[in-house]
């Protein structure tokens, strides 16, 4: 016979350390198929625990679960001659605390005489515990409970084996209670998905319908994450006069949403009668103030505008100054009194406002929050800089402009602008417009039709050029990185295309670039600094230094992006002529 082979080792069939283990196999797959039934543990944990109550022939068993947050242990299932649902114990105390906090099980042959052992539930219930085992319901992430039987029937201690038996039930225990907990949060997760986009859709449907034709009154709401905290809205009074307000509501997440939906309905009830702003303000105050609890509070401002005077007026609770832009220079209108629901004996006062050759923009704190940086915040007068820049602009695109603007910087928190102003007669002329499909061999005669419109308005040749120049490399940009042709290629779809359009408001150039490419995500397209030693990628850079202002945005719909560039030309003097 070969040494190399052990000798066979005959075991009879009534063996009973292999009958026990063929139990205890039999048992324990039987277990893990009634845990996998349902993710429901109140329903599989207490037939469980009674299984294996009787297999370990035992007279009590309990099922104790860690509360992370308070490190307590509680006992959820208990079956036997004595109820201990809802006991408490900390980890590291008690038997059970000891198995937990060791992630080991515990066993006590002698339990009248072990200190370990508290007592307190013998006295008060009268039950005599002589023996106790007790192992951790142990996972990856650490132990999330423990299971503890007590008193073998036999009235015998609890041995070794047993020990390891009960641990080994106690993984597929485990194992299903983890995967009840996964799902829980999965469930939980879904719930706060759908409440949130509800909430969304409910916050969208109090927002105002945009008015078209010459209405003043323009906004646009951008939240940082899936619901806003912000608001505003406008409705007509009568003898020309129209209402509005904006706000900010503090904190976040649904409670601050919902909050806002009851804030805008009582605004808006209010306003309709109010005699002043200020009456509005302390009416709204009065009552959210009886109303909001855990700290909340309201910041707003509320106005009627005057069509007839072209005036408005204003009262403020704690929003940041509004903004008075005649095209000289800027009004900053402060807060009149405290924010909404803090002291309801608060008084707010009032500022008239003359519009009629200015504009004024009323806007939360989301707009000088943005980051231009890591840390760089706007502020108050990068947004300015922002509004100056595009004040030629007739209101709307004037506003979408600033809109462009602050989503090519870092939101930080909702945003929401107000812009109150009287539409100028338009005073825009075409110069050029194209159609023409998206190949590089197309571009020379983009070029020389750009070149000749730019010539008929008397644009200086070297401005002409750069501007040319600017509108070729974005041409380019599109062919490459929207459509994904190769520059060296001269055949494309005849369904890429782009659309080029230049106009004229006084001393105003505006181009507009239009394809039909995947939206892109307007966020990631910053100019990159010349000094970088790279091959190419300089376009945004060239554009950005020729043009006084510049912005994209995607389309409705997922497809389709819209570049807008504006260059303000120098009005000619008698020395020019």
């Amino acid at each position: 016979m070969n040494a190399a082979w052990p000798a066979t080792v005959c075991v009879p069939e009534h063996d009973p350390a292999r009958h026990g283990g063929r139990r205890a196999l039999g048992f324990l797959a039987d277990l893990s198929q009634a845990l996998a039934v349902s993710l429901d543990l109140r329903t599989t944990l207490e037939p469980a625990l009674a299984r294996i109550l009787d297999f370990m022939q035992a007279e009590a068993a309990s099922l104790f679960l860690l509360d992370e947050a308070t490190n307590l242990l509680e006992c959820r299932v208990c079956v036997g001659p004595v109820d201990i649902v809802g006991l408490k114990v900390a980890a590291g105390q008690g038997v059970v605390g000891r198995a937990v906090a060791q992630n080991a099980p515990q066993r006590i042959d002698d339990a009248r005489n072990d200190a370990r052992v508290n007592t307190r539930v013998d006295a008060e219930t009268g039950f005599v515990t002589r023996a106790i085992l007790c192992v951790p319901l142990a996972t990856a992430q650490g132990p999330l409970g423990a299971i503890e039987i007590i008193n073998r029937r036999d009235g015998g201690a609890f041995d070794e084996d047993a020990a390891e038996i009960l641990r080994l039930i106690a993984a597929p225990m485990a194992l299903a209670i983890n995967n009840a907990r996964l799902a829980a949060k999965l469930a939980e997760q879904q719930r706060i998905r759908r409440e949130m986009a509800l909430a969304r859709s409910i916050q969208k449907s109090l927002l105002p319908r945009r008015r078209r034709g010459r209405f003043p009154l323009i906004g646009v709401n951008l939240p940082a994450h899936e619901i806003s905290g912000d608001f505003y809205d406008y409705f007509e009074l009568p003898d020309q006069r129209i209402a509005f307000f904006i706000g900010d509501i503090s904190g976040k997440g649904l409670d601050a949403a919902f909050l806002m939906v009851r804030v805008v309905s009582l605004l808006r009830f209010s306003g309709k009668d109010a005699s002043t702003p200020a009456a509005w303000l302390s009416e709204v105050n009065r009552e959210l103030c009886n109303t909001l609890q855990h700290g909340r509070f309201v910041c707003a401002v509320v106005g009627i505008y005057d069509r007839g005077t072209r005036c408005a007026t204003l009262a403020s609770a704690g929003f940041p100054p509004a903004l008075r832009d005649d095209g000289i220079r800027f009004e900053e209108l402060p807060a009149d009194g405290p924010p909404l629901g803090i002291l309801a004996e608060a008084e707010y006062g009032e500022r008239q406002v003359d519009l009629a050759d200015a504009a004024l923009y009323l806007f939360s704190d989301g707009a000088t929050d943005v980051r231009e940086g890591a840390r760089d915040r706007l502020g108050s007068d990068g947004l300015r800089g922002l509004i100056r820049r595009h004040a030629a602009l007739a209101p709307e695109p004037r506003l979408r402009a600033l809109i462009g603007e602050l989503k090519r910087r870092k939101l930080v928190d909702d945003t929401t602008l107000l812009l109150l102003q009287e539409p100028r007669g338009s005073q825009v002329r075409e110069l050029l417009a194209l159609r023409f499909p998206a190949a590089p061999i197309r571009m020379r005669a983009v070029r020389a039709a750009l070149r000749t419109a730019l010539d008929a308005e008397d644009v200086a040749p070297e401005l002409r050029d750069r501007l040319v120049l600017a509108v070729d490399e974005a041409c380019t940009n599109i062919i490459r990185h929207a459509y994904h042709h190769q520059l060296g290629e001269d055949t494309c779809d005849e369904t890429d295309s782009i659309a080029l359009r230049v106009t004229r408001e006084r001393d105003r150039l505006g181009f507009e670039l239009r394809d039909e490419a995947p939206c892109v995500d307007a966020a990631r397209i910053k100019p990159r600094d010349p000094s970088e030693c790279r091959i190419g990628g300089l376009g945004l850079a060239f554009i950005d230094a020729t043009m006084d202002a510049w912005y994209i945005e995607g389309l409705p719909g997922g497809c389709g992006n819209r570049l807008i560039m504006h260059k303000q030309l120098k009005a000619k003097t008698e020395s020019d002529e």
